[in-house]
């Protein structure tokens, strides 16, 4: 019999656990990892978005807790009626993303320069993550930098537009592990243009891997980037801004270079095995209050 369990899924599947847990008062927590609300109106179905939102919030609060990566989300769902939240940070391993990674065969497959800028984006390429604006903002830096390359690293069902629109652009398809590693640090700038995530993992794995970054302030990047020492933070939704913060880094090499290093020292201490004790902590206080 558990102690308690952790549900990562609003589906079906973790509709049925809760259903299950609450049945055998068992206690369980749930993940709040994607913002499906946010979603429906990127497919054409914007007026679903607070009832999407009202169901996400029905099925947390029948969860003893709800997980969520960062404090900015957590004071979100409290003002919109969730009921205790609480914060459990993200980690990175520092060791597997980092700057010695970097790979000048893997730039030569790229068909680059020794020294030409390379600019990269990594996740699900889908049209929730904004990915035009990533493609407008690169179409600028060429206007200075006309042998600058764009890296995307990912797959889904935007990849097909994007690569026909784009024929100049490298698309590496899924990465993982060491491969994933290597495509990270062997760039020289990582945009991430998404308003839809919840946290955004890639955020800290381009950091630890040594890169500057460009992102709308929010999630990852409003809870670990100081803006103007280890990249950008961009008003959300402001695509001008993000557009100029992107050719500004772009045509500065010397203080991408700074940024390099405070990036990684940014993010350096968050410790994956610190994560591990803090969510086994949440899960046995989980025990205890039901055992009380």
């Amino acid at each position: 019999r558990p102690d308690a369990i952790y549900i990562a899924t609003e589906g079906p599947l973790g509709h049925s656990a809760l259903t299950a847990s609450r049945k055998l008062g068992v206690p369980a927590c749930t993940g709040f990892h994607t913002r499906f609300d946010d979603f429906v109106a990127h497919y054409g179905f914007a007026w679903l978005t607070p009832l999407v939102f009202a169901g996400m919030r029905r099925f947390h609060n029948r969860a003893d807790a709800t997980l969520v990566p960062t404090a900015e989300l957590a004071d979100f769902l409290r003002e919109r009626g969730f009921r205790d939240v609480r914060l459990l940070r993200r980690a990175v391993d520092t060791s597997l993303f980092h700057p010695s990674r970097r790979d000048d065969a893997l730039r030569r497959e790229w068909g680059l320069d020794p020294d030409a800028l390379t600019v990269i984006h990594v996740g699900r390429l889908a049209a929730e993550k904004n990915l035009d604006l990533a493609v407008r903002a690169f179409r600028a830096i060429q206007q200075d930098t006309p042998n600058a390359r764009f890296v995307i690293v990912g797959d889904g069902p935007e990849r097909a537009r994007l690569e026909s629109a784009n024929p100049d652009i490298v698309f590496t398809g899924i990465r993982r592990g060491d491969d994933l590693a290597r495509h990270y640090a062997s760039a020289d700038l990582f945009v991430f243009p998404s308003t839809s995530e919840t946290f955004g993992n890639v955020t800290l794995e381009a950091m630890a891997s040594g890169l500057a970054v460009v992102a709308f302030d929010y999630g990852a990047a409003h809870e670990h980037i100081v803006s103007g020492e280890c990249g950008r933070c961009v008003p959300v939704a402001e695509e001008t801004e993000f557009i100029r913060a992107t050719t500004d880094l772009a045509n500065q090499e010397a203080r991408r270079t700074d940024m390099r290093i405070a990036a990684r020292d940014a993010v350096v201490n968050l410790n994956p095995d610190a994560v591990s004790a803090s969510f086994s902590d949440v899960l046995d206080s989980l025990r205890m209050e039901r055992a009380a």
